[in-house]
């Protein structure tokens, strides 16, 4: 079998040791160090807004959800007209120390109810009308410096987001620094990465270089996360190990700047408060821990979390004790350099509603064009492909 064949027919190609667009090779200098770090967290499945941040004075709230709606006396309160869900003590006391900001009412025009869709939106930054190939951080990293390295970003899965993807370059997919080390660096594969008499079809040579800079982004990673820094003790849930991952590597000085997580579940159609409070509980006990590392290891004003959904769900519950697509939604902001924190905006309106669902105040652009212009560091407009204002979040 030749080794065209052998990458075809083992299926490596579609694993995360193969991740698409690695076009240069390994640095162990990476970008230039600046410091900021930016921790991506997706709540895939649509979570429920309103039972996130309750709008616990709205008597439209309570109408409209008789079964599923937060008692006023379990809200934890941070305005006279908001408060977190019960589950979500950790972010009630971010929220207090200033380490937290919320943006209502985030969606953008023509909103589109699928799952599929809408987070190929949220990942491209393209409208509802446009059908983008590449993600917003992949082309940010088509941007960024010349002396690029594949793990700069990463994703904490073994397949990579569409956010991650650039026309370029892309960011790296590694569940487990341990594992994917030892998985490239096995013997055999070594020897044909490492193995020049081929012939030099693109595709092969696309591979085998792949295969290179996969071996030593492995190493590299492998080695930032074996000795720990971490200083909290985190939940066993995978949102836990993976915040956990991504806490050695920030407080390593990995040069990795850039960490993506999804965090599933939140389609709650049939019996939502379980299922939800379940969800945010994990999160909550998860993200609450991951500040205190980062704060014990001076690195909270270094760091911004970010936290979003596809969209959000429907105002009215539905038969089943659930709720169904819908479209605006809140987004989270965590760190240390926050311009303002608190609640950004205005709370949701419940009486002016578009065919039962909330209407967005905040494009999801604004939200992006803030983070890479003032923290990445670019220019929005390159990486957006349009002018969009961005918001005084940092």
């Amino acid at each position: 079998m030749n080794r065209r064949n052998f990458l075809r027919n083992t299926g490596l190609a579609s694993t995360s040791l193969f991740v698409p667009q690695f076009l240069s090779g390994y640095n162990r200098n990476g970008f230039a160090q600046n410091g900021k770090n930016l921790v991506i967290i997706q709540w895939s499945g649509g979570n429920d807004g309103l039972n996130t941040l309750v709008p616990f004075q709205n008597d439209l709230y309570y109408q409209k959800r008789p079964k599923l709606a937060i008692p006023k006396n379990k809200v934890l309160r941070v305005t006279d007209e908001l408060g977190f869900n019960p589950m979500l003590g950790g972010l009630k006391n971010l929220y207090d120390e200033g380490l937290l900001t919320v943006i209502n009412n985030v969606g953008y025009p023509n909103p589109v109810r699928s799952h599929f869709r809408s987070m190929d939106i949220w990942h491209t930054a393209s409208g509802s009308d446009q059908y983008w190939q590449t993600g917003w951080l992949g082309r940010y990293l088509d941007q960024a410096s010349s002396d690029y390295i594949p793990h700069r970003a990463l994703e904490v899965d073994d397949a990579l987001v569409l956010a991650l993807k650039g026309e370029n370059r892309s960011g790296f997919a590694a569940s487990d620094p341990a594992k994917l080390k030892r998985a490239a660096n096995n013997r055999f594969l070594q020897k044909i990465a490492h193995h020049h008499d081929h012939d030099h079809e693109d595709n092969v040579e696309y591979l085998y270089k792949t295969l290179i800079d996969t071996q030593s982004s492995a190493d590299y990673l492998f080695e930032k996360n074996k000795d720990s820094k971490r200083k909290g003790s985190y939940p066993s849930t995978q949102i836990g190990k993976d915040l956990a991952t991504i806490a050695n590597l920030i407080t390593k000085d990995s040069n990795t700047k850039i960490y993506y997580i999804n965090m599933s579940g939140f389609d709650t159609h049939v019996y939502q408060n379980n299922r939800q409070s379940r969800l945010l509980k994990q999160y909550n006990d998860a993200i609450k821990i991951f500040i205190k590392d980062l704060q014990k290891n001076q690195k909270i004003d270094d760091t911004l979390i970010m936290t979003f959904s596809e969209f959000g769900r429907r105002v009215k519950e539905n038969a089943s004790q659930g709720t169904d697509h819908g479209t605006a939604n809140n987004v989270y902001f965590m760190g240390g350099k926050l311009k303002n924190p608190g609640i950004f905006n205005e709370a949701p309106n419940l009486s002016a509603l578009d065919n039962g669902d909330l209407i967005y105040s905040v494009d999801f652009r604004r939200i992006y064009a803030s983070v890479l212009k003032n923290w990445l560091g670019v220019d929005p407009g390159d990486v957006l492909l349009e002018k969009f204002k961005p918001l005084g979040i940092v």
